[in-house]
């Protein structure tokens, strides 16, 4: 094999990591001058698969790099950090606001009541499975009492949401409700508003929607809110040319 070949191999999976890091003014792992200069290098695809990264490689080191997280205070009261699951290819993410008591247990996202909601609607509406798209939270630790995340733990955890979604580069982000689309898109963000809404974070398509909790907590208007889900969701299956039902 020769020298640039063996580079490629072992560091190709990083070259996302780099970019994302730099353009949110983090520093990139401590890699050679020679292995930095050849992922700075332009790899246009030249049809050879060798060539293209390997986002769970790159996603496992960014994992890493997070390690035993005390960079805010909710570290102090959690039992696991939540980094997210699904594939490192796909053309679809979730984002909600942060892991709840069972999510903190399990340590996966999105495995409770309002998990098992949100797997009803890729698997039933969308016809995927969870293993076809990536689910993540803009926090990934549980807020004590399930309160909603403050600004300075967002902050401290944007950083990683940020370089998750450069990694997978998805062709659709859904935002799963007020906090999440608030930490994505501003602090002047009202999901009742702005659901079902076309807007941009990173470059990338977004959708707003409600959060699966939020119907929960609002039996009354179950059957409105999850209608207005599922337009929401229609439109991300067109998006991706999926096939869309009533």
């Amino acid at each position: 094999m020769r020298p640039e070949e063996e580079i490629k191999e072992i560091f190709g999976h990083l070259k996302n990591l780099i970019i994302a890091n730099q353009e949110i003014g983090m520093d990139p792992p401590a890699i050679s001058n020679e292995s930095i200069k050849y992922l700075k290098a332009d790899t246009t695809d030249t049809g050879d698969n060798t060539d293209q990264p390997d986002h769970k490689k790159s996603l496992d080191a960014l994992r890493e790099h997070i390690g035993n997280c005390r960079r805010c205070k909710l570290y102090k009261g959690r039992t696991s950090l939540v980094f997210g699951e699904g594939s490192p290819y796909a053309r679809l993410v979730f984002v909600g606001e942060g892991p709840g008591r069972d999510e903190d247990i399990a340590g996966k996202p999105f495995v409770g009541k309002a998990g098992k909601m949100l797997t009803r609607i890729i698997e039933n509406g969308m016809g995927l499975s969870r293993k076809d798209v990536y689910i993540c939270n803009v926090v990934k630790c549980h807020p004590p009492g399930n309160r909603d995340p403050e600004r300075d733990e967002i902050e401290a955890c944007l950083p990683f949401l940020k370089k998750q979604l450069a990694i997978i580069m998805p062709e659709v982000i859904c935002i799963l409700g007020r906090v999440a689309g608030q930490a994505l898109l501003g602090g002047r963000f009202k999901i009742s508003l702005e659901r079902g809404k076309w807007r941009s974070f990173m470059n990338i398509p977004v959708m707003p929607t409600f959060h699966p909790a939020y119907v929960l907590r609002n039996p009354t208007r179950d059957h409105q809110l999850r209608s207005q889900i599922w337009e929401d969701i229609k439109k991300i299956m067109k998006r991706l040319d999926l096939e869309v039902g009533k």
